[in-house]
C-alpha cells in the first residue's frame, strides 16, 4: 500500500513516518524543500520524497497516481498572515483537486475538537478545511484531537514554560476551561489504525485520553510531577490580547500562535462521543502517563520532533535554506580565528552543544538580554532553546537562530538569525586543520538593510569584540558537557 504523507517535516509527520515504515507501507513524503527533509536514516526504496507547496497548485504534479491513502497534516496556526483562514482553505482545495486525479481511496485528516457552537477563528478555519476535505469524491476519515501531550509538542512546551518559570501565575479565566488531553503516542496509534478501515470511511471521530481536566488542573498536575510548589490566581480582567501577550513573553511561542491558542481556549475541547473506541479499542495514556513519557524522552535526548522546528513565519516558510550560501558582497563581518591544542572531537562537541541549556559559553546574560529585547519588539526571543542537547540538524530551531547547515563530518555549523534585525545575519563555526595546527574559525556576517542597518552593526561592534572572542576561546577550552 502506498501512502502520501503531507507535512512530512512537521511535528506529527516526523513522528508518524517511522511507524508507517514499521508497518511495511510505502511512503511518499511531500515537502516544500527537500533540503529540510531528515534523511539521516537510510529508508531504502520504501520512501520517496517529492516537493510541493499546497498553496501553489502547479507544484503538485509530482504526486504519484497510484497513491492508496493520503494524510493531510498541514496547518497555518502560527502564520503571521491575518488571512490564514483563507490560505488554509486554498491549501485544502488545491490538495483535493490534486488527490482526486489519483487512485487514492482514503484521506486521513487530523484536526482539533470543534464541538462548541461559537468557535474561535482558528477552530472555525480547521472546520472549514474539514468540510472541504469531506466534499471530495474520496472518502475522508477525520480525527479530532484536543491538546496533544508529548515531548516537543506545543501544548506540552507551553505548560512546561509556564510551570517551570512562574512560581505564581496570574491567570485569565480560560484556565477553568475543560479539555481532554491525549498523548502523542495515542494520536499516532489512531492515525495509523484507521488506514484502509472500511468502517472509518466518511466518518469523524473525537479522540482524547481518559482524563478530562481544566487547564488549571493540568498546570498543577505538571507542577506536582516536577515537585514544584506553584500558585495560580485566576483574574477576570485579562483580555484575549493581554493573555496572548502574557503567553508570548513567558513562553517560547510566537505572538500569533499565542493569540490563536488563547482565542481557542474559550472553547471546551472534550470528546462528544466514544465511537473511536468501538472501532479501535485502545487503552490511552492518562495525562500523568503522557507527562512521564515526555520527561523520559527529554532526559534521554530522544525528542523525535518539536513544534519549534516548524517554519511558519513570513519568507522563512519556504526559502530559508536559500540562505545556506553566506553572501560576500554588501556585508560586514567579524572574524575570530582561535588556535587550540586540545582534542578536536571535544571542540566539535562543544560547537554541537551550543545554545539551549548549555548556553553560549561567554556572557550568557548578554544573550538573554538580547532575547528579551527581541521579544519586546515582537521577535521570537531566545526561549525556544533546542530540540536535543546533543544532536543538531538543518532546519532545527536554536534559541533565536535557525540551523542552516550542520555538517559534522566537515566540522561546519551555519546558523541564520530569526531575531528582529535591520538586516540579515549569519553565524558560522568551522574547524580547520592546516600545517599540523588546529584552529576554530568563527565568522559573524551581517547584511545591513540601509543606513539604519549599518548604524546597528557599528553600535554592536564593541559587544562583538568581547562576546565573539570570549566565546571562541571557551569553545576551544571547555570540556564537553
Amino acid at each position: 500500500m502506498k501512502i502520501l504523507l503531507t507535512g512530512a517535516n512537521g511535528y506529527i509527520g516526523t513522528r508518524i513516518l517511522p511507524v508507517l515504515l514499521q508497518l511495511k507501507f510505502e511512503v511518499v513524503c511531500m515537502v516544500r524543500d527537500k533540503r529540510r527533509f531528515n534523511d539521516e536514516y537510510d529508508f531504502g526504496n520504501t520512501v520517496k520524497i517529492i516537493t510541493g507547496d499546497l498553496l501553489k497548485r502547479e507544484t503538485l504534479t509530482d504526486i504519484p497516481f497510484d497513491v492508496d491513502v493520503a494524510y493531510y497534516l498541514v496547518h497555518s496556526m502560527s502564520s503571521n498572515n491575518q488571512a490564514f483562514d483563507e490560505l488554509e482553505s486554498q491549501s485544502a482545495r488545491n490538495f483535493v483537486q490534486a488527490i482526486e486525479r489519483t487512485s487514492c481511496k482514503q484521506i486521513i485528516f487530523l484536526t482539533g475538537i470543534v464541538n462548541d457552537e461559537k468557535l474561535s477563528k482558528h477552530l472555525t478555519s480547521r472546520l472549514d478545511v474539514e468540510n472541504i476535505l469531506k466534499g471530495s469524491t474520496i472518502p475522508c476519515t477525520t480525527l479530532r484531537a484536543a491538546i496533544i501531550i508529548g515531548s516537543g509538542s506545543a501544548s506540552f512546551e507551553i505548560i512546561r514554560d509556564l510551570v517551570e518559570k512562574l512560581p505564581v501565575m496570574i491567570a485569565p479565566k480560560w484556565v477553568k476551561t475543560r479539555c481532554q488531553p491525549i498523548a502523542i503516542r495515542d494520536v499516532i496509534g489512531y492515525l495509523t489504525s484507521v488506514i484502509g478501515l472500511p468502517h472509518a470511511m466518511n466518518r469523524t471521530f473525537d479522540i482524547g485520553g481518559p482524563d478530562i481536566l481544566t487547564y488549571r488542573e493540568m498546570l498543577i498536575q505538571y507542577a506536582k510531577t516536577r515537585k514544584l510548589n506553584r500558585w495560580i490566581v485566576g483574574v477576570p480582567f485579562l483580555t484575549p490580547k493581554l493573555s496572548s501577550l502574557w503567553l508570548y513573553f513567558v513562553t517560547s511561542v510566537p505572538y500569533q500562535l499565542a493569540r490563536s491558542l488563547v482565542d481557542s481556549m474559550i472553547n471546551e475541547v472534550v470528546c462528544r462521543n466514544n465511537d473511536i473506541q468501538k472501532l479501535i479499542p485502545r487503552n490511552c495514556l492518562t495525562y500523568q502517563e503522557a507527562l512521564n513519557l515526555a520527561f523520559e524522552k527529554i532526559e534521554q535526548n530522544s525528542i523525535v520532533s518539536s513544534w519549534k522546528d516548524a517554519l511558519n513565519r513570513g519568507y522563512l516558510e519556504t526559502t530559508f535554506m536559500d540562505q545556506i550560501k553566506v553572501p560576500q558582497n554588501g556585508t560586514m563581518e567579524y572574524k575570530v580565528k582561535m588556535p587550540y591544542k586540545g582534542n578536536t572531537e571535544d571542540v566539535l562537541n562543544n560547537i554541537w552543544s551550543i545554545g539551549g541549556n548549555r548556553g553560549w559559553y561567554y556572557w550568557d546574560w548578554i544573550w538573554e538580554l538580547r532575547g528579551m529585547l527581541d521579544k519586546l519588539v515582537g521577535g521570537i526571543g531566545s526561549r525556544r532553546g533546542r530540540t536535543s542537547n546533543v544532536e543538531i540538524k538543518a532546519g532545527d530551531a536554536l534559541d533565536f537562530w535557525r540551523v542552516l547547515l550542520a555538517d559534522k563530518a566537515n566540522k561546519r555549523l551555519l546558523l541564520y538569525a530569526e531575531m528582529k534585525l535591520p538586516g540579515e545575519a549569519w553565524l558560522e563555526f568551522k574547524l580547520l586543520e592546516r600545517n599540523g595546527k588546529s584552529s576554530l574559525s568563527q565568522v559573524a556576517t551581517f547584511r545591513p538593510n540601509g543606513l539604519w542597518g549599518r548604524a546597528y552593526w557599528f553600535a554592536m561592534w564593541p559587544f562583538h569584540l568581547f562576546i565573539f572572542n570570549g566565546m571562541a576561546k571557551r569553545i576551544t577550552q571547555f570540556k564537553p558537557a
